[in-house]
Order: C-alpha cells, then structure tokens, then sequence
C-alpha cells in the first residue's frame, strides 16, 4: 500500500483544508453509523444537521471566494460544481427517502470530493494565483470552520458512530 504524504497548503486556503478534514470526519460517522446499525433516520438528521450547519456555508465559500479568481471554463472549477451539485442532489433525496445505500454513496462522494479539491483543485489555485489573489481569498474566508463558529450554535449530541454493534 502507497503511503501518501500530507499535502502542506499555503496558509490562504488553510481554513478551508481545515473545513475538508471535518469533512472527512463526517463521511466517517456516517459509515460507522452504518456499520453499528444505526437507524438511517437517526444518520440523515445528522446529515440534514451537517448540511446546514456545514456543507453548505463550506461550499459557499469555495463557489463565491475561491473560484472568483479562478476561469470559469476551467475543467476542475467546472469538476467542483459538478460534484457540489451531485452532493446535494444526495442530501435531498435522503428528505425524501432515508436509506443506508444512499447514506454510503454521499460518504463516499463526500471523500472522493474533498480528496479532488485538495490534490487537483487546490493545488492548481496555489499554482495560478497571485499572491494578492490569494490573500484576498484569505480575508474572505472565515478564521475557524463553520461548524465551531458560532459559540451559540446547537451542537451534535447524538454520537451514534461510537455505540458498538449489539452482538446477535
């Protein structure tokens, strides 16, 4: 197994690195919540909690800050609103009807999106953009992730990824 280093990124689009490694940690939940039988129910109002409470400012941020900068017609800058799109194509339908499948695909989509982002698309933005680009991005950009920015926000109590599988 190739071991992969870690990527060192430039201290302008740090704080959204920050925002992928919750992220990750997301994606994870998820599959240990599946893995311990969790109700889906019980994992997509986590999902609808992270949604709106991450996600979706997350994107934001990379749709209207990163990209500004960014050629519009670029392959991965049109690959990252692809994917964004196909992520919250999933967050609805688990609305609609929740299920493990659907549960695992959008942790799935969530790690190959963010492993996209850090090794192509941000790597490519750190490459073409100026140090003043950069630095603008920066002062756009929140200091700390979404999620641990508002000391009056209603966290997530229910940690069903660490209850252990009842044994048959």
């Amino acid at each position: 197994m190739e071991e992969t280093k870690p990527i060192k990124r430039s201290k302008e689009l740090a704080p959204l690195s920050r925002e992928h490694h919750d992220g990750l940690l997301f994606a994870w939940k998820i599959k240990q919540g599946l893995a311990n039988d969790t109700s889906p129910e019980t994992i997509v109002a986590y999902t609808r909690w992270f949604w709106s409470n991450h996600i979706k400012p997350h994107f934001k941020d990379e749709e209207k800050v990163l990209v500004k900068f960014l050629p519009a017609d670029n392959p991965l800058v049109r690959q990252m609103f692809k994917e964004h799109a196909q992520i919250r194509d999933l967050v609805i339908s688990l609305d609609k009807e929740p299920n493990a499948n659907t549960l695992q695909l959008l942790a799935e989509f969530i790690t190959n999106h963010i492993r996209f982002e850090e090794r192509q698309l941000f790597d490519y933005a750190e490459q073409v953009l100026t140090p003043e680009q950069l630095n603008e991005i920066f002062n756009e950009l929140p200091n700390d992730p979404h999620c641990n920015t508002d000391p009056q926000a209603i966290l997530w109590t229910d940690e069903f990824w660490t209850r252990k599988k009842k044994p048959d």
